[in-house]
Protein backbone atom coordinates (compact mmCIF):
# COMPACT_ATOMS: atom_id res chain seq x y z
CA UNK A 1 0.00 0.00 0.00
CA UNK A 2 1.33 3.31 -0.82
CA UNK A 3 0.18 6.58 0.40
CA UNK A 4 0.02 9.89 -1.69
CA UNK A 5 -0.65 12.92 -2.30
CA UNK A 6 -4.49 12.79 -4.24
CA UNK A 7 -3.95 15.80 -6.81
CA UNK A 8 -5.94 14.58 -9.64
CA UNK A 9 -9.93 14.60 -8.98
CA UNK A 10 -11.60 11.34 -10.54
CA UNK A 11 -15.69 12.00 -10.08
CA UNK A 12 -16.25 8.58 -10.67
CA UNK A 13 -13.83 6.92 -8.11
CA UNK A 14 -14.87 9.65 -5.36
CA UNK A 15 -18.45 8.87 -6.31
CA UNK A 16 -18.09 5.24 -6.12
CA UNK A 17 -16.11 5.63 -3.00
CA UNK A 18 -18.61 7.97 -1.09
CA UNK A 19 -21.54 5.45 -2.30
CA UNK A 20 -19.55 2.59 -0.78
CA UNK A 21 -19.77 3.77 2.58
CA UNK A 22 -23.23 5.41 2.67
CA UNK A 23 -22.19 8.42 2.14
CA UNK A 24 -25.16 9.61 -0.16
CA UNK A 25 -25.44 13.26 1.04
CA UNK A 26 -22.29 13.69 -0.65
CA UNK A 27 -23.29 11.85 -3.96
CA UNK A 28 -26.32 13.72 -4.54
CA UNK A 29 -24.98 17.07 -5.55
CA UNK A 30 -21.72 15.79 -7.08
CA UNK A 31 -20.38 19.23 -8.25
CA UNK A 32 -20.67 20.10 -4.21
CA UNK A 33 -18.17 17.68 -3.45
CA UNK A 34 -16.00 18.61 -6.58
CA UNK A 35 -15.71 21.83 -5.04
CA UNK A 36 -15.12 20.16 -1.55
CA UNK A 37 -12.10 18.73 -2.96
CA UNK A 38 -11.01 21.40 -4.75
CA UNK A 39 -11.06 23.86 -1.69
CA UNK A 40 -9.40 21.14 0.52
CA UNK A 41 -5.82 21.64 2.66
CA UNK A 42 -4.55 18.58 1.72
CA UNK A 43 -6.45 15.04 0.37
CA UNK A 44 -4.26 11.75 0.76
CA UNK A 45 -4.98 8.33 -0.55
CA UNK A 46 -4.23 4.60 -0.40
CA UNK A 47 -3.50 3.12 -3.00
CA UNK A 48 -2.14 -0.61 -4.07
CA UNK A 49 -0.66 -0.54 -7.45
CA UNK A 50 -3.11 2.02 -9.15
CA UNK A 51 -6.22 0.74 -7.31
CA UNK A 52 -7.54 3.17 -5.01
CA UNK A 53 -8.63 1.89 -1.81
CA UNK A 54 -9.54 5.51 0.67
CA UNK A 55 -8.71 8.45 1.37
CA UNK A 56 -8.86 10.81 3.91
CA UNK A 57 -9.32 14.55 3.23
CA UNK A 58 -8.59 17.71 5.04
CA UNK A 59 -9.49 21.53 5.87
CA UNK A 60 -8.04 24.29 8.13
CA UNK A 61 -4.93 26.55 8.13
CA UNK A 62 -2.28 23.69 8.43
CA UNK A 63 -0.93 25.79 11.05
CA UNK A 64 -3.15 25.88 13.96
CA UNK A 65 -5.93 23.86 13.35
CA UNK A 66 -6.28 20.82 10.93
CA UNK A 67 -9.78 19.24 10.71
CA UNK A 68 -10.71 15.29 9.45
CA UNK A 69 -13.44 16.54 6.88
CA UNK A 70 -13.33 12.99 5.65
CA UNK A 71 -11.82 9.36 5.73
CA UNK A 72 -12.89 6.91 3.70
CA UNK A 73 -11.94 3.48 3.17
CA UNK A 74 -14.10 0.88 0.33
CA UNK A 75 -15.71 -1.84 2.50
CA UNK A 76 -13.54 -4.91 0.74
CA UNK A 77 -10.32 -3.15 2.47
CA UNK A 78 -11.59 -2.07 6.18
CA UNK A 79 -10.41 -3.56 8.94
CA UNK A 80 -6.97 -4.21 6.58
CA UNK A 81 -4.76 -1.03 8.32
CA UNK A 82 -6.15 1.49 5.38
CA UNK A 83 -7.25 4.00 7.55
CA UNK A 84 -5.18 3.98 10.34
CA UNK A 85 -2.46 4.51 7.80
CA UNK A 86 -4.36 7.64 6.16
CA UNK A 87 -5.00 9.28 9.46
CA UNK A 88 -1.17 8.32 10.86
CA UNK A 89 0.21 9.96 7.60
CA UNK A 90 -2.25 13.28 8.08
CA UNK A 91 -0.69 13.21 12.30
CA UNK A 92 2.48 13.06 10.96
CA UNK A 93 2.08 15.27 8.63
CA UNK A 94 0.97 18.16 10.72
CA UNK A 95 2.46 17.15 14.43
CA UNK A 96 3.19 20.75 14.91
CA UNK A 97 -0.40 21.51 14.87
CA UNK A 98 -2.02 22.13 18.22
CA UNK A 99 -5.20 21.07 17.13
CA UNK A 100 -6.49 18.53 14.40
CA UNK A 101 -9.90 18.00 14.84
CA UNK A 102 -12.63 15.60 13.25
CA UNK A 103 -16.17 14.45 13.58
CA UNK A 104 -17.64 11.00 13.41
CA UNK A 105 -20.54 8.87 13.95
CA UNK A 106 -20.96 7.89 17.71
CA UNK A 107 -20.42 3.88 17.51
CA UNK A 108 -18.06 1.56 19.55
CA UNK A 109 -16.64 0.39 15.91
CA UNK A 110 -15.70 4.53 14.80
CA UNK A 111 -14.85 5.25 18.83
CA UNK A 112 -12.29 2.37 19.61
CA UNK A 113 -10.84 3.43 16.15
CA UNK A 114 -10.01 7.00 16.82
CA UNK A 115 -9.30 6.65 20.61
CA UNK A 116 -6.76 3.82 19.02
CA UNK A 117 -5.05 7.08 16.46
CA UNK A 118 -5.04 9.10 20.09
CA UNK A 119 -7.72 11.11 19.88
CA UNK A 120 -9.61 12.23 22.82
CA UNK A 121 -13.61 12.83 22.74
CA UNK A 122 -14.42 16.63 23.13
CA UNK A 123 -15.69 16.37 26.79
CA UNK A 124 -12.58 14.31 27.98
CA UNK A 125 -10.25 17.46 27.47
CA UNK A 126 -12.67 20.10 28.91
CA UNK A 127 -14.20 21.17 25.44
CA UNK A 128 -17.43 20.59 23.66
CA UNK A 129 -18.58 21.05 20.10
CA UNK A 130 -21.30 22.16 18.16
CA UNK A 131 -22.75 21.50 14.82
CA UNK A 132 -25.50 23.39 12.96
CA UNK A 133 -26.75 21.16 10.29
Amino acid sequence: MEIREYKTYNEQEILRLYASVGWTAYTVHPEVLRKGFENSMLTLAAYKGDQLLGIIRTVGDGATIVFVQDILVFPEHQRKGVGSALLQAILDRYCHVRQIELTTENTQKTIAFYKSMGFKEMSETGCCGFMKV
